[in-house]
């Protein structure tokens, strides 16, 4: 593989001790394996207000917005771990969505999102894993020009599923896991040899 393939990751959290980002850096060292060169990143280290035309217009695009649109310019893909909220994603990651997809003077439309590869993954302490949430998160970066890869995983029983360190237990999920960030690795390097 191609190492200059450039893969971001992480969660939808804004928690410290968030499962999802133990999940997605899980997802990461698939990536890692298959050659791709990752960057982990939390998404409470860049604090945003909630996206408004009239602060834009008024204030500017503030600082962390800048930092974090650059961020997802310079990656060819991205593995996401996203909670669920009442049935969907959470508010901080469909906020930094809308605003790094805000156009700047002379960029591309979406020049951040269209033509990247993605992998969704879940989990929660419930049954399902969080797998609502991914069907609305596809739907928004399928609508902005990413390219999801069809295999996802929702995992339930967090709460059990990590050990002490924050990697999963089980030997199945960790691979099944690790293979989703393998596939997102694989399918952007392609893409990118493709161009």
């Amino acid at each position: 593989m191609d190492s200059t393939c450039k893969v971001l990751a992480f969660s939808g959290s804004m928690r410290k001790d968030s499962f999802n980002t133990k999940l997605v850096r899980a997802a990461a060292r698939g990536a890692s394996a298959e050659g791709a060169d990752v960057t982990v990143v939390e998404l409470r280290s860049y604090p945003l207000p909630v996206f408004s035309e009239d602060l834009e217009a008024s204030e500017g695009t503030p600082a962390a917005a800048v930092e974090i649109k650059e961020l997802l310019k310079s990656h060819d893909a991205f593995l996401i771990a996203s909670p669920e909220y009442n049935g969907s994603l959470t508010a901080a990651l469909k906020n930094v969505i809308d605003w790094s997809s805000r156009k700047a003077p002379g960029e591309a439309p979406l020049a951040c999102w269209r033509g990247k590869t993605a992998g969704l993954l879940a989990t929660s302490p419930g049954a399902l894993g969080g797998l609502r949430g991914l069907a609305h998160l596809r739907t928004i970066l399928s609508g902005i020009g990413v390219m999801v890869i069809p295999d996802q995983r929702a995992m339930g029983g967090a709460m059990e599923a990590f050990d002490s360190e924050g990697r999963l237990i089980d030997e199945k999920e960790r691979a099944a896991i690790e293979a989703i960030g393998a596939e997102v690795a694989r399918t952007a390097c392609l893409l990118n040899d493709g161009r």
